[in-house]
């Protein structure tokens, strides 16, 4: 049997809630806004690796800690 390594949530501004969603390698999320879809996916393998598409062109993939450091502005993106 599959190890369980993380678990996700989506929760909306309907009330709507889907929670403890298990994933033993990689779980995503798609958005879907007329005909833009924003996703993001995560793998847990050695290091949690995180990727962010809006559309097919705009794209962003690195892990957790490089996510961190560009969120907190002490690195830019690529």
């Amino acid at each position: 049997m599959s190890v369980i390594r993380m678990t996700g949530e989506i929760r909306t501004d309907y009330d709507c809630e889907a929670t403890g969603l298990p994933a033993e390698r990689w779980g995503e999320a798609v958005f879907k806004i007329g005909d833009e879809e924003i996703v993001m996916e995560i793998s847990v393998e050695k290091d949690v690796i995180v990727a962010l598409m809006a559309g097919e062109d705009a794209v962003w993939k690195g892990t957790l800690k490089g996510l961190k450091q560009i969120l907190k502005g002490e690195i830019k993106a690529r």
